[in-house]
């Protein structure tokens, strides 16, 4: 019985061997088979791989060929402008050299010619003396002695005139020369109003500035509300704007970037913030030293930062703070002559435009804004009277009239302020008409640069009389029509011409 469970066990146990060997035959297989799949997987993704990898290398051979071709391209175009201006250099080179050589003939010639002159000259004095049988010094002396004798009697008579002028008329007469002396010796500082140029240290900054598809240039107009004008000055760009002070952020924040090389929206947002913080210590600054020019203490810092934008302001070209300060230092002239309050006209010439710089953001007149300005930061009231009073009539104080004097003088003398060349003649254009649309009128000329209107009236339909009114009249409606700095003088000419011919 034994027997047979040894022997049935042994059978199993065979037959167990068997089984399991057939299974692990059949796993094995199994797995080799994934593992070549694998492997055919993974030779089938490396070909993909390097077809894209030979695709994408011959693309960018292709783009770095078209790069080289264009530079290429720039290189013979400049190239070719640089062989033209060397070319006309050496013709200009030429022609001065030969101008130069003219000139020096002629001087020669000339000098020949003074040797002559002088030489003849001495030969005729040398004549002249003999003949009179008196040296040049001698006639000298007869000559004065003789003029001093015809005209002792007449000086005598005019100096007796003077010793019985008034001492009111020769302090008159002294005001009058100390303006006319003021208006003279002041200088002009007229301004750019429209444009401000950017220098690049190369052409290829341009392309770097507008970016790709022009978002560049494109974040820095909508940031800073200005026109980049890019064109085919070398080296240079434009920034056009209205507002001095958006013009100005944009240089700044232009030439931050071209000196720091990473130009993109990010960096353009970063620098503008940096260039605004800025031009707001410098405007401030600039009422500082203005304050300081003119001799004025004690403002409140918020008026003096107000102030300081009126650097980046100008009215029809002239620089308003500029402007100011002159004003300022004129009127004191004039308050010490007259024996006004100095202090008080030398803050109210200073401060008496500090409307404009806000007018474009408030409501109203610069001569408001300015009051307004000034009793909000605690100025007394005389001080704001004389910012509103500039331009009216009949100011109510003497130190208001005094600015106001100032404020001409500084705004209306010669090379003081000017303007655009359109609009230069649409002013003119429109004096012109507006004398012309009188009757009997028959010619106008705007001329000393708009400041005066030369008006020729038929003589048989205006006399002197209407001569007279008609000037009047064209003076009022030139006032309550037209916009002009300064005053203009109405010049009514009447003459009559009578023709005939002797045959």
């Amino acid at each position: 019985m034994l027997i047979y469970l040894f022997i049935g066990l042994a059978i199993g146990l065979g037959a167990g061997y068997l089984v399991r060997r057939s299974l692990a035959k059949r796993y094995a297989e199994s797995a080799e088979a994934r593992a070549q799949k694998i492997l055919e997987d993974a030779r089938n993704k490396q070909k993909d791989f390097l077809i894209k990898a030979k695709d994408k290398a011959i693309s960018i051979l292709d783009e770095a060929k078209k790069e080289e071709a264009d530079r290429r391209k720039e290189i013979s175009s400049h190239q070719k402008r640089l062989e033209k201006r060397e070319s006309l250099f050496d013709q200009k080179l030429l022609d001065f050299e030969d101008k130069k050589q003219i000139l020096m003939d002629k001087a020669e010639k000339l000098e020949k010619t003074k040797e002559e002159i002088i030489k003849i000259k001495d030969e005729q004095l040398e004549k002249l003396e003999k003949i009179a049988k008196m040296t040049k010094e001698e006639a000298q002396k007869v000559l004065l002695d003789n003029t001093e004798k015809d005209v002792k009697e007449e000086l005598l008579s005019r100096v007796h005139k003077v010793e019985k002028a008034t001492q009111e008329e020769v302090d008159t007469k002294a005001k009058e020369m100390l303006t006319l002396a003021i208006q003279r010796c002041v200088s002009s500082h007229a301004a750019e109003t429209t444009s401000s140029s950017v220098s690049l240290p190369s052409d290829e900054m341009k392309g770097r500035i507008i970016g790709r598809e022009g978002r560049n240039i494109k974040t820095l107009e909508n940031l800073l509300g200005v026109e980049i004008v890019v064109d085919d000055t070398p080296e240079t760009i434009l920034v056009s704007a209205f507002s001095p002070i958006r013009r100005q952020v944009a240089k700044l924040t232009l030439e931050k970037l071209i000196v720091d090389g990473r130009i993109h929206p990010g960096r353009i947002e970063e620098t503008i913030e940096n260039v605004k913080k800025e031009l707001a210590l410098e405007i401030k600054k600039a009422g500082e030293d203005a304050a300081y020019k003119v001799g004025v203490a004690g403002l409140d810092p918020k008026l003096l930062q107000i102030l300081g934008r009126l650097k980046y302001r100008t009215s029809y070209g002239q620089n308003v703070l500029q402007h100011s300060i002159e004003t300022a230092q004129v009127a004191v002239l004039l308050a010490e002559e007259l024996g006004a309050n100095v202090a008080l006209v030398k803050k109210g010439g200073l401060l008496h435009d500090i409307g404009k710089a806000v007018d474009h953001e408030v409501e109203g007149t610069h001569p408001e804004i300015g009051y307004n300005i000034l009793k909000k930061y605690g100025m007394p009231e005389e001080l704001a009277i004389i910012a509103r009073d500039h331009h009216e009539d009949e100011p109510v104080s003497l130190e208001a009239v005094i600015v106001k004097v100032a404020d001409a003088v500084s705004a209306s003398r010669l090379g003081a302020r000017k303007d655009t060349y359109e609009n230069y003649i649409q002013r003119l254009t429109e004096l012109e008409d507006t004398a012309k649309s009188f009757e009997g009128v028959d010619k106008a000329y705007a001329i000393q640069a708009g400041r005066e209107i030369r008006v020729f009236v038929e003589s048989e339909k205006i006399d002197d009389w209407n001569a007279k009114k008609l000037a009047r009249d064209v003076a009022n409606k030139i006032e309550s029509e037209l916009k002009y700095p300064g005053e203009i003088k109405v010049n009514v000419i009447r003459e009559t011409r009578v023709i005939e011919y002797a045959r």
